[in-house]
């Protein structure tokens, strides 16, 4: 007779792009864009206390180049834009962007002829978190609601659509997820 396996009954199947974002999203190379104060409240979410390296993103990289996920910290003027572009363009692919901040998600407070009323007019992004400057708890929020995009959605490109497109970015700290950043 043959021998029987005891794993012979029981086995798992995926697809392989569910297993290839499954490890993404745990794997997120972050390039901080830091222009203005709400870069102390992104350097408190990496401390010891709130510990924003257990989702996986722990080590900022010092060039776009290495990197597949852009925060952009605080306030953009007009200056400052076709740098953030040519940041972006840099990056690998797959790529995502987080706008961290009243200011990077709306302009904030200043609304005049200097600063961009949102870093949305510049580059696509993914995920906005609200506040001046956002609690360490709602950038937390915020990773973990991209790492259920990229686990659901995966990269842009990857299956004809994009997800931009098909879904509204998340607005962190807003009642509908559909809504605009003010601006």
């Amino acid at each position: 007779m043959g021998v029987k396996f005891p794993f012979a009954e029981s086995y798992v199947t995926t697809k392989l792009d569910a297993v290839i974002n499954w490890s993404r999203k745990f794997s997120l190379f972050q390039y901080p864009f830091v222009t203005a104060c709400c870069g102390m409240e992104f350097m408190a979410v990496y401390g010891a206390h709130y510990d924003g390296a257990r989702f996986g993103a722990e080590i900022p990289r010092f060039t776009p180049r290495q990197a597949d996920l852009l925060f952009v910290v605080g306030t953009v003027n007009h200056k400052l834009a076709p740098i953030l572009k040519r940041v972006y363009e840099q990056m690998a692919e797959p790529k995502w962007v987080i706008a961290f901040g009243a200011c990077a998600s709306s302009g904030g407070f200043y609304q005049n002829y200097a600063a961009v009323a949102g870093i949305d007019r510049i580059v696509p992004v993914d995920v906005y978190i609200a506040g001046c400057p956002p609690r360490p708890e709602a950038v937390l929020e915020g990773i973990i609601q991209l790492q259920n995009l990229i686990q659901d959605k995966g990269p842009r490109g990857t299956t004809g659509i994009n997800p931009r497109q098909t879904q509204a970015p998340l607005v962190l700290g807003r009642e509908a997820a559909d809504e605009k950043p003010n601006g």
